[in-house]
């Protein structure tokens, strides 16, 4: 069995986030991102999984721009044997 966990970057949740001048959303520029906490649960409950024997893969995807490899890099060193980027513009 192979198991798929999915892999979400968003702002670090040690980081005090500021919002840009007109109030409309929040200013990503220089923040530092992270994996959702609880995409990387799942991630290391797959992992749990894949050492007992009950899966032969765990695959990390993410869904986003070229700036997500880093959080599928995190994914990796955390024991995920593959993973996949899916490239788009649109922010989610």
């Amino acid at each position: 069995m192979k198991i798929l966990v999915p892999i979400k970057r968003v702002v670090d949740y040690n980081v005090k986030v500021r919002p840009l001048s007109d109030n409309s959303n929040v200013d990503l520029n220089n923040v530092k991102m992270a994996v959702n906490p609880f995409c990387e649960i799942a991630l290391e409950e797959a992992v749990r999984l894949k050492e007992a024997g009950n899966a032969a893969e765990v695959v990390a995807v993410s869904v986003g721009k070229s700036e997500s490899q880093e959080q599928l890099r995190t994914a990796l060193a955390l024991g995920a044997d593959r993973a996949t980027l899916v490239e788009t513009d649109s922010i989610a």
